[in-house]
């Protein structure tokens, strides 16, 4: 047992690091931005927002790679991992694609979404800059999931790592113009986005195409045709995980349109909480995605005893994770809110949500625990239908329920997250059992 918490562990610190670095990143920009001037906050703010959903769909679909690779990687049928990438190329292109073009769509809209007149010139070239570099994220998100499912998590973590080291100093460059650079404002800290992720797109490309570990896959890599069998595959499967994680989100962004219902100060106690909470959802995700690897290894090779330690292994360092995250919001929260933000009425509001935030933290760690576990057994067609009764039937109307009639405020919209978020749990954790049973 203690090998499986090694190797999970393993595995899921480059997915942290590279996660932390992502959070980093935000954090880098937003500060950035403001610091350049108020106006240019605002629209990156909307367009950020906007991109959120579409974000999340491209990231979902491409995570229903992972569980195909490693299948085949547990198996050593390496050149058909590789033929598969090839395959998953395009699919993941395809969708994406469907994604950016009704991004584009919306962008003759813009001024029909009720932002003020005079952000629409900072909005427009952002949002372009955007929706371009949206087509790299694709690459860069489907190439990861196929270097995560062969075991090698360090390969993304590095290139996410100086990918964002190189926004960052592309945000100093362009956004404030130092010395030849031209002074862009927002425009350069969309240029400088664009920059980073066509760097990320092929500089991991070039890793799998030149380097000798990689040598095998790519024998498999240029034999394969596209064949529209594979591509029907490998859509079976990451479609529902796609639709899961934009379901999940349209439930985040709809408690924050409640939020805002509310008025100033709860939207921003909101913000802020959910903000702090990201903290614990990255480490959660990421030795969640480790342990996703590892069950769909021994998947592959039908070795179903070391596929329940696995997810034992996985659960327990989980589990383990919930108790550190409390423990700091416990004893930190407070100062946390004070890095985001000095109103006091914002943080009072903030801190009556402590209690339902550390409630939240284990909902959200055994979803995502178990979300990953069914993931790993290529098991994801239910889960559509889980995400829509739990967040949207259940987690949604429930916030709404309590913040408005019985009158809870922002708490009661707060706790709509975790009741969605234990009724995925619960289902689940029922659906993997039942895996495991049938196999038992």
């Amino acid at each position: 047992m203690k090998s499986h918490y090694i190797q999970t562990l393993k595995l899921g610190f480059p997915i942290a690091i590279g996660q932390i670095g992502v959070i980093i990143l935000s954090f880098a920009d937003t500060m950035m931005v403001g610091q350049y001037n108020t106006p240019s906050l605002a629209a990156a703010s909307f367009v950020n927002n906007f991109f959120n959903l579409i974000t999340f769909l491209i990231m979902g679909y491409s995570y229903g790679l992972t569980p195909l690779i490693s299948s085949l990687y547990g198996q050593q049928k390496l050149q058909e991992a590789g033929a598969t990438l090839k395959n998953a190329l395009v699919a993941n292109g395809i969708y994406g694609g469907l994604l950016v073009g009704i991004m584009g769509f919306l962008y003759f809209f813009l001024d029909c979404m009720g932002q003020p007149a005079d952000l629409l010139p900072l909005i427009r070239p952002y949002y372009l800059i955007i929706l371009f570099s949206m087509l790299f994220v694709i690459v860069f998100n489907t190439l990861r999931q196929f270097t995560d499912g062969t075991t090698d998590t360090k390969a993304g973590m590095w290139i996410l790592v100086s990918g964002n080291l190189l926004n960052i100093l592309g945000n100093w460059l362009l956004i404030f113009g130092v010395g030849p650079f031209p002074e862009w404002g927002l425009l350069g800290a969309g240029a400088s986005t664009l920059i980073s992720r066509i760097y990320m797109a092929v500089a991991l490309a070039g890793v799998i195409m030149y380097t000798k570990r990689y040598a095998i896959y790519r024998t498999g890599y240029r034999a394969q045709r596209i064949l529209f069998k594979e591509l029907k595959s490998i859509n079976a499967i990451s479609l529902p995980v796609s639709l899961q994680m934009g379901m999940e989100t349209f439930a985040f962004t709809g408690s924050a349109f409640m939020a805002g219902w509310l008025g100033e100060i709860p939207l921003a106690a909101y913000q802020v909480i959910m903000t702090i909470s990201t903290l614990g959802f990255l480490f959660y995700y990421s030795f969640a995605a480790g342990m996703s690897i590892r069950i769909a290894t021994f998947h592959g090779t039908g070795d179903w005893a070391q596929l329940r330690m696995a997810a034992r292994a996985g659960r327990n360092i989980l589990l383990g994770l919930v108790v550190v995250a409390n423990f700091v919001f416990f004893f930190f929260t407070e100062p946390l809110v004070h890095f985001f933000t000095p109103d006091a009425k914002v943080t009072v509001a903030a801190m009556s949500l402590l209690i339902p935030l550390m409630v939240y933290q284990l909902g959200d760690a055994v979803q995502i625990c178990y979300a990953n576990a069914l993931r790993g057994t290529g098991n994801v067609m239910a889960m559509m239908g889980v995400a829509g009764v739990s967040y949207l039937l259940i987690g949604l109307p429930a916030g709404y329920a309590m913040g408005f009639w019985l009158d809870w405020g922002i708490q009661g919209v707060f706790l709509g997250l975790p009741v969605g978020l234990f009724t995925a749990s619960f289902f689940f954790v029922y659906l993997f059992a039942k895996i495991l049973k049938k196999q038992a």
